[in-house]
């Protein structure tokens, strides 16, 4: 085999440190070192064995191919997905603005965190990674190149875990005034972005028989003169996923049925916006698929 192709994998593998024969770089031929370099990286990325570039090694070494500042990122679906992406999101990281695992995917987590530093550096937070992004993160390389990730006390969960979790589970949401609503809708949005599959479906006061879990939300308390439930007072709480796996564990009839307040945390005078729902949003989501990852 010999051509364009060809060579265009070579200098994928020779970017990434593969060696391979200068002869078969020269004559853009798929050799035996090439074949070698393409069997090693097969491995590295944790695909079958083989010296195939088949669709799923072509995809692996496109996103390890990408180098920050290559592409503007921002969210959208399917997922901006590379080496590029794992690279902004340690650089958010270890810089303080943590969206969570660094799995190379530019899902809610990376975007929130990219508002932050946009905002904290005097940018417009707009979080779409251009060019005046990356001079400052490029700027403040010093800093995070070559440093572990640190993210948050409350865990976020990676992109395929969280996938797995909703495509294993039937959960239904239930909004009970409009705000509440708003971020139902928006936890249901992104567990549909996150996998085609999800079983998250948002519900009104009727839910079906056959969910795993059903989650209420609500900007107020409880009445006083209501009967006591499981409840999980979200601006008090620091441990989302616990809560929930604690409730949902604990729950004497199926599916557990558990209350969100988001007490303390909305206003209806102007001041919650759509970004704040957002907010919300995805962290209910977090720690509802963390709580039901193990």
């Amino acid at each position: 085999m010999q051509g364009a192709a060809v060579e265009d994998v070579q200098s994928r593998l020779l970017q990434l440190g593969y060696t391979i024969d200068a002869d078969e770089v020269a004559d853009k031929r798929f050799g035996t070192t090439t074949e070698q370099a393409v069997g090693t990286f097969r491995l590295d990325s944790g695909l079958a064995a083989g010296y195939a570039v088949d669709i799923p090694c072509w995809s692996a070494l496109v996103d390890a191919s990408y180098k920050l500042g290559d592409r503007t990122l921002y969210l959208r679906m399917p997922n901006f997905h590379g080496a590029d992406v794992k690279a902004l999101q340690r650089a958010l990281n270890v810089l303080g603005f943590a969206c969570g695992e660094d799995d190379g995917y530019f899902g809610p987590h990376t975007e929130a965190a990219l508002q932050q530093f946009q905002e904290n550096v005097g940018l417009f937070a707009d979080g779409m990674a251009f060019q005046d992004t990356y001079a400052y993160i490029n700027r403040l390389h010093h800093v995070w190149e070559g440093k572990p990730s640190v993210t948050e006390a409350e865990s976020r969960i990676g992109f395929a875990r969280a996938a797995n979790v909703l495509e294993r589970f039937q959960i239904a949401v239930i909004g009970e005034d409009p705000i509440a609503r708003s971020v139902a809708s928006r936890m249901w949005n992104i567990a549909t972005a996150t996998t085609d599959s999800s079983g998250m479906m948002l519900c009104d006061s009727e839910v079906p028989t056959d969910v795993d879990l059903v989650l209420e939300i609500a900007s107020d308390e409880l009445p006083a003169d209501a009967a006591p439930r499981a409840t999980i007072a979200l601006a008090e709480c620091h441990n989302l996923a616990q809560r929930i796996r604690t409730a949902n564990v604990a729950a004497q009839q199926k599916p557990a049925r558990i209350r969100i307040e988001l007490t303390g945390m909305t206003r209806y005078n102007g001041t919650f916006t759509a970004s704040d729902a957002q907010t919300l949003a995805v962290r209910l989501l977090d720690g509802v698929c963390d709580a039901l990852a193990d």
